[in-house]
């Protein structure tokens, strides 16, 4: 109740801040005009017009549909010059810089084309850019793109199969996303610009977002540090909620989702207005899901979740530029797996009691339900955020608050079903301010600083493995931006700093679960020390240069250059105690540096008629690579623990794992061939290859010691798609599409002190199909959706899926260890629209 009535104060407060700040600036005297932006858009070849195409000003978030006769208005468009974007389903994208102080007529012809291009991108760049001229590298998705792979289970397992991109997993709704072999305090997971925070070092919960309420998705590979800060040294995914109707519109959605193999139901709702510029919107979702299953383990026991998400938006758009508040609540229930067995029939056990000396085999009554068993976690997440951007000068001043609150407990005690073995309060402050602006003749400048401020509690639990602290993060940074002709080039700098305050804690061990000590220091027999105060300052200089140069529209290379900069996480500096949900006691070591990378980036683009082609590369050499590796008895055996004293050594509950430094290198490529022997058809194929090296810290590296950990291994993708946009009858913008991936044999693991085994390759086979259903006046009544993933129910282990280390100390003889990936899915989903009210833009 008290963190609720903290988030209903904050509300209050920046509600009435937001409304006082409008109020003001309506009555602005040098408000710089309510302006237009109207025009027509029609098919370059016939001229006919087309009805239904996407014009959009990115930067200042504001976008219309062209009517039944191809014209469109767009209102509240600010004096500068600014980025427009017109797409349409089968044409390539237009995308032209107009100065509206001189213009506000646009009239655009489109030219029809299989070939996606113009793609434009606003995450990590000063102004909107198209994808293909910036030189950093970059990919993007948008909401079509998601609806087709509704049979991931979260976010991040829908882009999961990007070039570069991949995620370690725990199950069907745990995914961390990693970028080119990095990950979790590596990755910045952003929410509309604003970091996310939840514990990103943890493995056993995933990124605390609704996927229903995300309509465009953008990675960054590489080091993002110039304008993210510490932790984006390996890249930035942002996913992008959805953009405000046209004004004069009151529309929406009902949508569900329905997955065969764990029985998953996902339905949402959508609501969404524009009137004069005020703008809202609210989406509402609950998803549940039994445990999966694959042919070789049946049902996983521990798998199944129960999620709840609500979000809702208000904000203006204005000639002054656009303030949006935004609330959202993430509440995720999910049942820790842990892998034991029967040794017999290894049918699954579960824990009965705390000592933990028998196990009883899992009831299949239990395993096909969608209630969750005794031992789970419960991970909650409320976020206010605001979103701002203000004409000011000439030049535009962007200001993004965010607060977030980030609750986690895991229940891990059989005997003892409302004791949390572990309950950690994460409260975070963000701030980004920044301002763009021309220091000259079309060089787009941006100085800014951001940061964060952040206080981890410990609420009453049984388990400790990381101490209460307070962190602080600034750092100022400015980004330059000039185009020669043909050529493009960027560049900039950053200073970080980070401070940590860890707080000494002690835990009694004299009770029925160890709890922490509150009393003095002097502490009586049976309370021990569990985390010693921690102060701690790293700093350090990122930067980046890059260049793209456009020999034509059809062909152009870019480079770039880069320097990343990562403080410790306070778990790799602090931790000392087990996390019940990871099954690993963590120990970390508070004499680490700070990682500094340095990597190069080199791309070349072909964009034909009827083919494109690209290929990537990247060199990543980091110093100081922090990691994790499994600590062994002196037989050789897992060193095992149990905090409770219950086991001994070799069968404790926890594997032991602590930190280490050294340094590495991790470098690859991505391969991507696109074929389009006739416009309704597409033949497209990538490939992607990581290799993750340890270069050590002196001297000869062991041949077990010479690779990284959670490298993916080279992915083939191939996808032979048919597309019909204009579709037959009642049926339009209809797909079908049939999927090949190949995963090779990862044999370049970290395999000392067996932290890693060797994973076998596989073949993975999926196929999809879906459209729009219209009446007889053409109006979308529904759209249809139909994915099939491992259709041929391959029996499968990821290197990436921590399930594959699931199981008994001591496995039998012959029989492969772990948890198995699931099996054969088909997801159905429907998304009903319907309006409330729009108002048809008149003729320019």
């Amino acid at each position: 109740m008290k963190i609720r009535k903290r988030i209903f104060t904050l509300t209050y407060i920046l509600l009435f801040l937001f409304t006082a700040f409008n109020a003001s600036a309506k009555t602005e005297p040098n408000d710089t005009g309510n302006g237009t932006l109207s025009g027509i858009v029609t098919d370059k070849a016939d001229s006919t017009v087309i009805p239904g195409a996407t014009v959009s000003i990115p930067d200042l978030r504001i976008a219309t549909a062209t009517n039944e006769k191809g014209h469109f208005v767009l209102n509240h468009v600010p004096k500068g010059v600014y980025l427009v974007s017109v797409s349409f389903v089968g044409y390539a994208t237009f995308t032209e810089r107009v100065d509206f102080a001189k213009s506000t007529a646009l009239n655009v012809k489109l030219s029809a084309s299989s070939i996606e291009a113009g793609e434009v991108v606003i995450t990590g760049v000063s102004k909107a850019t198209e994808v293909k001229r910036n030189p950093v590298p970059m990919v993007a998705v948008g909401k079509t793109y998601i609806d087709q792979h509704s049979a991931s289970g979260n976010v991040i397992d829908e882009i999961a199969n990007l070039p570069g991109v991949s995620a370690v997993t725990t199950g069907p709704n745990v995914s961390k996303p990693f970028i080119h072999g990095l990950g979790y305090n590596r990755v910045v997971t952003a929410v509309d610009g604003i970091r996310q925070e939840g514990q990103q070092w943890g493995d056993e919960h995933g990124i605390e977002v609704d996927q229903n309420s995300v309509d465009r998705v953008e990675v960054i590979k590489g080091p993002a540090s110039l304008t993210y800060g510490s932790d984006a040294i390996g890249g930035v995914v942002n996913l992008i909620s959805p953009p405000p109707v046209p004004d004069g519109t009151i529309s929406g959605s009902v949508q569900g989702i329905y997955g065969t193999n764990n029985g998953l139901i996902n339905g949402s709702f959508r609501l969404m207005g524009n009137q004069n510029g005020l703008v809202w919107g609210t989406i509402i979702s609950e998803k549940a899901a039994k445990d999966y299953q694959d042919q070789h383990d049946g049902r996983v026991y521990g798998t199944n979740f129960n999620e709840k998400d609500a979000r809702a938006m208000i904000g203006l758009n204005k000639s002054w530029g656009y303030s949006y508040l935004n609330a959202s609540l993430f509440d995720d229930e999910q049942a820790i797996p842990d892998g034991s067995r029967d040794p017999v029939t290894r049918q699954f056990t579960k824990q009965i009691s705390d000592a933990d000396t028998i196990r009883s085999i899992v009831p299949r009554s239990a395993l096909n339900s969608y209630g969750l068993p005794v031992l789970h976690q419960h991970v909650q997440l409320y976020r206010i955020y605001d979103n701002s951007n203000f004409i000011l000068g000439k030049g535009n001043l962007l200001v993004n608050l965010g607060y977030q609150y980030s609750h986690r407990r895991e229940f891990t005690h059989p005997q003892d079903a409302d004791v949390p073995g572990l309950n950690l309060e994460l409260t975070t402050f963000t701030y980004d301010v920044k301002y763009d602006f021309s220091i000259a003749k079309d060089y787009e400048t941006t100085i800014g600083v951001n940061g964060m401020y952040q206080n981890n509690a410990l609420g009453y639990s049984t388990d400790f493995p990381i101490p209460a602290y307070h962190q602080f993060d600034i750092g100022p940074f400015f980004v330059v931006k000039k185009s020669f002709g043909k050529l493009d080039l960027s560049g900039g700098a950053r200073f970080d700093s980070r401070s940590f305050s860890g707080q000494a804690a002690y835990v009694d061990t004299t009770g029925k679960y160890p709890t922490l000590f509150n009393g003095s220091t002097a502490a009586p027999p049976g309370v021990i020390q569990q985390f010693s105060a921690l102060n701690k300052t790293f700093s350090g200089l990122s930067g980046s240069f890059g260049a793209t140069y456009n020999f034509s529209d059809q062909f152009l290379i870019k480079g770039n250059i880069a320097r990343g900069f990562r403080a410790p996480s306070i778990a790799e500096l602090s931790a000392n105690g087990p996390d019940p949900g990871s099954q690993i006691y963590h120990v970390g070591n508070s004499d680490f540096k700070p990682e500094f990378s340095v990597q190069e980036d080199i791309g070349a683009f072909l964009t034909l008629p009827n083919v494109s082609a690209s290929v990537e590369l990247f060199n990543n050499n980091i110093q100081n690579y922090i990691f994790q590796e499994q600590l062994l008895n002196a037989d050789g055996s897992p060193e095992r623990v149990d905090p409770d004293g219950t086991s001994d050594p070799k069968n404790g509950q926890y594997s032991k794992f602590t930190y280490v430094q050294s340094r590495a290198r991790i470098n690859g490529g991505e391969f991507n061939l696109d074929i389009h022997p006739i416009n309704w058809l597409h033949f497209e194929n990538a490939l992607s290859l990581t290799y993750g090296t340890n270069l050590g810290t002196g001297g000869r590296v062991p041949d077990s010691l010479k690779y990284l950990p959670f490298i993916p291994p080279l992915h083939t993708h191939s996808e032979l798609r048919a597309t019909f946009n204009k579709g037959f009858s009642n049926f339009k913008q209809l797909y079908v599409f049939g999927g090949f991936d190949h995963y090779s044999a990862q044999n370049r693991f970290f395999a000392a002190y067996s932290t890693e085994t060797y994973t076998a390759g596989y073949n993975l086979l999926s196929a999809g199909i879906g459209g729009n259903i219209v009446n007889s006046k053409g109006q979308k009544v529904f759209e249809l959706f139909i994915e099939g993933t491992n259709l041929a129910n391959t029996n499968y282990q990821s290197n990436m899926s921590r399930l594959k280390y699931f199981d008994n100390p001591t496995v039998p003889a012959g029989v492969q260890p772990g948890i198995f990936n699931m099996g054969r899915n088909i997801s159905f989903k429907v998304v009903v629209p319907f309006q409330l009210a729009n108002k048809t833009p008149a003729a320019p």
